[in-house]
């Protein structure tokens, strides 16, 4: 079997997404299936639309020689890959990790409903926000089949109207991280650290604003953000706000091993989110044993049972966000017993478990209908 992986993202580019296709592109050789990966980065230099053309004549050109296209989205790759697919025809199978519609309505177009109300409505929204759900409708529907990374995502996408029989869930892989043998340079006092794209759903800004108070309970404390985006201005102007320029600090993108680092260093790592299909970053943190506050939402519960393997709370709920980060703080909170049922919990994410069930789906997706 001869399969073309086309995708958004690919190392040196950073994120889950990237490090799921390059695990499938070196493993999936070894059990006698050919990949050739065809990363959006080869277009992304060109204009808008302009590279979306010229990615639909390469997917064409090298899909001709595989078996099958595997494509990584449901829009900015899914799009030109279903056309090509069709052409040539070829089977189509879809990746999603999440609603592309819906992020781009909250970063550009003004969506304000969560993502469970968004992905079952149909009107209300504005012409742009209306064309992305159709056009992942529409290539979720002429997709063979469908993988998602969690539960909740499969309930997302059967309410974009698609037949529940063709997705199915195969959590990504986790094949665990060392111990980070660095050191960071540490002043006294307790760390939160909390790490991701700075977008409005991931909650950055909430967790700024509560610093004043946290700090007035724990004194010593300081906050990590690291990772970048479209909301990083917008944060940077938080802090100052509150005059938290030496008690919040802005990384940036970090290297993984650098990032890895960091969290090990921290006493509580908090993922604020109000959406978030599965979060490859709780599964290194999990493993790193750092104890975990994070909300009741999307693919979290998934991964973190409450007073189990860490603290989640209701999504909104800051008053309930901080009295978690301010237990996990406490030093007279046993946190043991979350690190240690964490560790167990990643470890059951295995690259063969992952890649087993995607060679299935993929060799099914094959056979005529």
């Amino acid at each position: 079997m001869k399969v073309l992986i086309a995708t958004g993202l690919y190392p040196p580019d950073v994120g889950g997404p990237a490090t799921y296709v390059k695990t499938l592109h070196d493993t999936l050789p070894i059990k006698g299936i050919e990949v050739e990966v065809l990363p959006f980065g080869e277009v992304r230099r060109l204009p808008k639309i302009v590279r979306h053309v010229a990615y639909f004549f390469k997917t064409l050109k090298r899909g001709f020689r595989a078996d099958i296209i595997f494509a990584q989205d449901p829009v900015s790759v899914g799009f030109p890959a279903m056309v090509a697919a069709k052409i040539l025809r070829k089977p189509l199978v879809l990746k999603v990790v999440g609603d592309y519609a819906w992020e781009q309505g909250v970063q550009r177009f003004g969506v304000v409903d969560q993502l469970d109300e968004f992905s079952g409505a149909r009107d209300h929204y504005s012409r742009q926000v209306w064309l992305l759900k159709n056009i992942e409708r529409m290539v979720a529907e002429s997709a063979r089949a469908i993988i998602v990374p969690s539960r909740y995502l499969k309930k997302i996408v059967v309410r974009w109207k698609v037949e529940e029989e063709k997705i199915h869930v195969v959590y990504n892989a986790f094949e665990g991280v060392a111990t980070p043998s660095a050191h960071i340079e540490e002043r006294s006092g307790k760390t939160i650290i909390s790490a991701g794209r700075l977008v409005p759903w991931k909650g950055f800004a909430e967790l700024i604003e509560l610093m004043p108070e946290i700090r007035t309970a724990c004194p010593d404390v300081r906050l990590k953000i690291v990772g970048d985006g479209p909301d990083w201005a917008r944060l940077e102007a938080l802090v100052k706000k509150h005059d938290l320029v030496d008690t919040v600090k802005l990384f940036g993108n970090l290297p993984q091993t650098s990032l890895y680092e960091h969290i090990a260093a921290s006493d509580v790592f908090v993922l604020n989110t109000s959406y978030e299909g599965f979060s490859h970053q709780l599964l290194e943190v999990m493993a790193l044993g750092v104890p975990i506050v994070t909300t009741n939402v999307g693919g979290n519960p998934e991964l973190i049972v409450d007073r189990e393997s860490g603290l989640l709370v209701e999504q909104g709920d800051t008053a309930a966000l901080m009295n978690a980060i301010l237990e996990l703080l406490d030093t007279k909170t046993n946190k043991t017993v979350f690190v240690e049922n964490a560790q167990k919990k990643a470890a059951e994410f295995s690259v063969e478990r992952m890649v087993s069930g995607t060679i299935d789906i993929l060799a099914a997706s094959t056979k005529k209908l």
